[in-house]
């Protein structure tokens, strides 16, 4: 059929990746950080100029690695928007990333809107401070006279496939990335346009959503761009997920994502309804509190080397931690709703008080708390039989011993590899050809639940017990 490439826009860098339209085997790669200004006290950035994504995908590119190539995904950051004045120039920088600016802005939709039920039955999603809608809001708040000038609103890789096309006429988005907008349904597949005036004060110009296999069009030059999406559907659809799938990201928050075939309206707020690269859904649901349940761990035993050294350890003590119960909540929580609590050890007595059951015990405490959240899912009618593992911590012994007995399901960690990248290009493949390439699944390890099943849920319940005693009707 030809060659591919897929690009993807993360919020620090740009990736490309060159692959076989057929396999999807990669031929070659290239790499190029954002040339972004450091932030005083480190940290990302909250407002970007989008020149800087163009430019790393510039050097990204270099030495010749698009020669052959007939078409080009993108997927980029999600959450990024890129507000445009009548002429298509940016009227400020972009508002990128979790931009805690707008928290108020979010809770003002809220109330103008009526209330939470309102915007789930609306959108599938209540107001975050990291949406656009938010960011929009915000804008319109703390700096009127750019709101004024806001003629068209694109994100990050809508502005990417647009400049790829030479800025034409017509812009374009696909379904994934709208549905993280909070201005469009995902159960209606269609623009709230209401809401964009809601948020700004006026109404603007939305692209064209295209479906899943479209292209967004040509270059002079013959190179097919296809619809492109965000971060999110992009590594989904790299990874090769399916209904029945959930895919666990462990960062230092968590999430658990799953594939399904309706979009779902939550009013509590606990699950946002996001469509995928396919034409499925990806309802995604948050936690606070992961690996930074273990890093803090690790630095109460007073272990040098992290999570790595806190799993080795963890190994040393047996399913339940005898009796110590960890709730991770170090942060507060998000899924249960509990932004003002803490974390709280329990079931300390003189046999448990011991360094290799702390250590089990905040495993066992970090996968419990990414089940809860899974069974928020599975208690809307989400099927979960296979969960995919993603993140560094996927690949400690302590992770994979616990994972399978926990979730009650087939565990799988795939090899690491640039998937957002990689569902680029099979996006370009199937703009291409026209057909939903077939391409072999990530390589991956598979871990059982097996004969260990019953102790999971042992131990689950043992946690649950805890839960409930500590923040009774938490999930209620």
């Amino acid at each position: 059929m030809g060659i591919v490439a897929g690009l993807d826009s993360s919020p620090d860098f740009t990736r490309i990746v060159v692959c076989d339209a057929d396999t999807g085997a990669v031929l070659r790669q290239g790499y190029a950080p954002h040339p972004l200004d450091p932030v005083e006290g480190g940290g990302r950035p909250s407002d970007v100029d989008p020149q800087a994504w163009l430019l790393s995908l510039g050097e990204a590119a270099g030495g010749g690695l698009l020669e052959g190539v007939q078409a080009i995904g993108v997927s980029a950051q999600q959450n990024a928007l890129v507000p445009l004045d009548s002429k298509g120039n940016t009227v400020r920088p972009a508002l990128v990333g979790g931009d805690k600016r707008a928290q108020a802005a979010a809770a003002d939709l809220i109330d103008r809107l009526g209330s939470r039920e309102a915007w789930a039955d609306a959108v599938g999603c209540v107001p975050q401070a990291a949406q656009p809608v938010a960011k929009l809001r915000w804008l319109a708040r703390t700096e009127p006279e750019q709101a004024q000038r806001v003629a068209g609103l694109l994100q990050a890789h809508d502005w990417l496939v647009w400049q790829l096309l030479g800025r034409p006429a017509r812009r374009t988005t696909d379904r994934g990335g709208a549905s993280g907008t909070g201005y469009w349904s995902a159960a209606t597949g269609s623009w709230r346009p209401d809401l964009v005036e809601l948020a700004l004060g006026r109404q603007a110009v939305l692209p064209e959503v295209l479906g899943p296999g479209d292209a967004a069009g040509t270059t002079p030059e013959g190179l097919i761009i296809s619809a492109g999406t965000g971060e999110t559907m992009a590594a989904a659809f790299g990874l090769g997920v399916r209904a029945g799938d959930a895919v666990v990201s462990l960062g230092a928050s968590g999430s658990v994502m799953a594939v399904h075939h309706e979009a779902l309206a939550d009013s509590s707020g606990a699950i946002t309804s996001l469509a995928d690269a396919t034409g499925l859904h990806l309802p995604v649901v948050h936690t606070s509190n992961a690996v930074r349940a273990l890093r803090g761990t690790a630095e109460m035993l007073g272990l040098d080397g992290g999570p790595e050294e806190l799993s080795e350890l963890a190994m040393k003590s047996t399913p339940g931690a005898h009796g110590l119960v960890l709730l991770p909540y170090l942060e507060g929580e998000r899924t249960p709703q509990l932004p003002h609590t803490a974390g709280t050890l329990s079931g300390l007595r003189r046999e448990s008080m011991r360094p290799e059951h702390l250590a089990r015990a905040a495993f066992e405490g970090m996968v419990c708390g990414l089940a809860d959240a899974m069974d928020v899912l599975r208690g809307r009618g989400v099927a979960i039989r296979r969960v995919f593992l993603l993140g560094a911590a996927a690949e400690l012994h302590a992770v994979q011993a616990v994972a399978p007995m926990l979730f009650g399901a087939q565990v799988v960690v795939p090899q690491p590899a640039d998937y957002a990248a990689i569902g680029a290009a099979r996006q370009a493949a199937w703009a291409l050809s026209g057909q939903l390439p077939q391409w072999q699944g990530a390589a991956a390890q598979v871990f059982e639940a097996g004969e260990e099943a019953p102790v999971g849920q042992a131990v689950r319940q043992q946690y649950r017990a805890v839960r409930e005693q500590i923040h009774p009707g938490a999930f209620s």
